[in-house]
């Protein structure tokens, strides 16, 4: 198996423009230290900040572009590492997952559920409907088949009443932010194949620039601790979101080293084959 290294970068709901070359730059870290060359989804727009349908819509060519993609990488035994930019590129990236491998959990560091529909979102925020989307609550129109009892929720602290339904009532795991979160991360996964999303506003505030601001979040330790746990099992592949390269429009470039860093454990299961099974 080898990494298929992809970068997107359309628009896709995004509310400003940092997080195009913000998933440009971790693209150009990881190929350098992998020594593979990324193959680039889309071209960057600017940002519309819209509605949710508005955002699908105009989204909608990039985001089938990725999805063909991913069908291609899946279909070869390719293992997919992605800079999405934006969490609604998983309407497109998650249903090809779940098609190849229904036996694999999504595991969703976020500091939101991502569970909303366009029926009970308040916000109208098409990035709030990323994960609900794949899991069929809503049609996309970019597919659906991932059952909910493989969604593992992780860090999430700014949940909407009908997320929190869906938590309460054990149709989705949700693992809190505290001192046992891995342990009970690695209950919950239980041995099965993997794959990976990772908002960067799952982590305390100030750590990377993103776009939402989530105070008691995870720190670059505890995911590397959380991603060491992950690796025990089978790593279908890795996607990171929401990384802006820079604080403000006016600031400087910041590194995502320390975030791949943070990584390394998971990014080093895609390179080798599945090591143990339960």
């Amino acid at each position: 198996m080898s990494i298929a290294l992809t970068v997107f970068q359309a628009r896709a709901g995004d509310r400003n423009d940092l997080a195009i070359p913000g998933a440009k730059s971790i693209g150009e870290v990881l190929a350098t230290e992998l020594g593979i060359r990324a193959s680039p989804i889309g071209t960057p727009e600017k940002a519309l900040d819209a509605h949710w349908r508005i955002e699908l819509d105009q989204a909608m060519a990039a985001l089938r572009g990725i999805q063909t993609h991913f069908e291609r990488v899946m279909a070869e035994g390719h293992r997919p590492l992605s800079a999405t930019s934006r969490c609604a590129v998983s309407l497109a990236t998650i249903p090809v997952i779940a098609k190849h491998r229904p036996d694999a959990c999504i595991v969703w560091f976020d500091a939101h559920g991502d569970l909303n529909t366009p029926d009970t979102s308040d916000s109208g925020y098409l990035g709030g409907l990323a994960l609900a989307g794949p899991a069929g609550l809503w049609d996309s129109g970019l597919g659906a088949g991932l059952a909910l009892h493989n969604i593992i929720l992780v860090g999430q602290r700014d949940l909407d009443p009908y997320e929190i339904e869906l938590i309460d009532t054990g149709r989705v795991t949700h693992i809190k932010p505290g001192a046992a979160f891995v342990a009970q991360l690695e209950a919950a996964v239980a041995g099965r194949p993997v794959y990976i999303h990772l908002d960067c506003d799952v982590l305390e505030p100030g750590i990377v620039p993103t776009d939402y601001v989530c105070p008691e979040g995870l720190s670059l330790q505890d995911i590397h601790e959380a991603c060491v746990a992950l690796a025990r099992s089978e790593v279908i592949g890795v996607e990171i979101a929401e990384f802006q390269n820079a604080w403000r429009p006016e600031q400087s470039p910041v590194s995502p080293a320390p975030l791949i860093e943070a990584l390394e454990p998971v990014i080093d299961a895609l390179k080798s084959e599945p090591t143990q099974t339960r």
